[in-house]
Formats: structure tokens, C-alpha cells, sequence
């Protein structure tokens, strides 16, 4: 059997819709529950900050987590497939009609996505003050708090409501099926399978 751990809501629908798909039979968490066992699958229903800590650790052989999450956190884990769902970008945001200098030193950016983030003006050798937030992030530009932020935008309704425009993409994000190392070699040939399975309903 194996098991697999699904972010909770969107993510978690269409992905077992792709399931449904691949192996012509119903699959649906009943009510509240967690658990949903069926045709040799076991899946469990977790937040989805969570999904990578019950592959790393084990408890679950599978996942399906963003991309973003995973360059964030930078896990050590497999990853078996893009499965085109979720689809969104990390992006940076400013107060409409106020472009960031980039050239000034100091640059004072608000967000939760600190390494990626810090990746990014690393690679272009720019010096920056990331300041890490949790959430509300819109907030952070209008009050002073940043020069820009760096967020997901799936539609940038978020960031047009709040006064904010979109500016450039630093990366492209989308659900990944991806996989604990030790799962990966002791149940080769079942998480094969499931991959051809999955990636011919792609």
C-alpha cells in the first residue's frame, strides 16, 4: 500500500480527481475524516504546510505540495511529477504607480518566502533587509514597513484590492507528487506505476 499526504481543500480535490481519472474508481474523504483508504492507496488529509514533514519523516510515502513550498523549505525529497494543479507565481508587489529603485542600497523587502527571496538578490548580487511576515502581507508597503513585498499571486486580485500592482515573477509554482527517499527505493515499481498512471491523465 502506499500512502499519501494531500493538502486539504483545491489541491486535495483535484488531485484524487486525477486519481479517479488514472484508476476508474471513486475517491472521496468521507465528512471529516482524515483517512481515506482504497484501491491500495492510503491517503491522509493534512494542511498543507505539513505535507513535506510526514514524507521527510516518513509517515506518509507520497505527497502533493507546491513548488514554492519546496524551494522554501528546501527538502530533501523527490520530486516525481509536476501535476499542473495550483498553478501560481512568487512575485514581488509595490504601491501602484511607486516602481522599487533597485539600484539604491537598502532595499527593504516584506515576506514569508525568505529563501526564495534571499535567493534571488543573492544571485544578482544586490544587497537587501528581508523582513519576515506571516501573514497580511499587502499591509506591509502601505504603511512604511517595506519598499515591496514578494507573495503568491494566483489572479493579483489580492494585491489590486489592497493598492498594490504586481510586479516581476520570480518564479512559477504548481502541485508536485514527490516522494520520501526510503519509499522511493523499497516501493520502486508501485510509485512507477502510479507516476505512468497519473502522468497519462495529465
Amino acid at each position: 500500500m502506499l500512502s499519501i499526504a494531500l493538502p486539504k481543500g483545491r489541491i486535495a480535490k483535484e488531485t484524487l480527481e486525477k486519481f479517479e481519472d488514472a484508476f476508474k474508481e471513486k475517491f472521496v474523504f468521507m465528512n471529516r475524516k482524515l483517512i481515506l483508504e482504497k484501491a491500495g492507496f492510503k491517503f491522509l488529509n493534512v494542511r498543507n504546510q505539513d505535507v513535506p514533514t510526514y514524507v521527510i519523516h516518513g509517515a506518509a510515502d507520497l505527497g502533493v505540495v507546491g513548488l514554492d513550498v519546496l524551494e522554501e523549505k528546501e527538502y530533501d525529497l523527490i520530486k516525481l511529477l509536476d501535476l499542473k494543479l495550483g498553478l501560481c507565481k512568487v512575485a514581488f508587489g509595490f504601491v501602484k504607480g511607486n516602481k522599487v529603485d533597485f539600484t539604491k542600497s537598502n532595499i527593504k523587502v516584506a515576506t514569508k518566502h525568505e529563501i526564495i527571496t534571499k535567493k534571488y538578490f543573492e544571485e544578482k548580487a544586490m544587497a537587501v533587509d528581508i523582513i519576515k511576515l506571516y501573514g497580511s502581507i499587502e499591509l506591509a508597503p502601505l504603511v512604511g514597513l517595506c519598499d515591496c513585498i514578494v507573495d503568491i499571486v494566483e489572479t493579483g486580485e489580492t494585491m489590486k484590492e489592497n493598492g498594490l500592482e504586481v510586479g516581476d515573477t520570480i518564479m512559477q509554482s504548481s502541485a508536485y507528487l514527490i516522494a520520501n527517499k526510503n519509499s522511493f527505493y523499497a516501493k520502486k515499481d508501485l510509485i512507477f506505476d502510479l507516476k505512468e498512471k497519473i502522468q497519462s491523465v495529465l
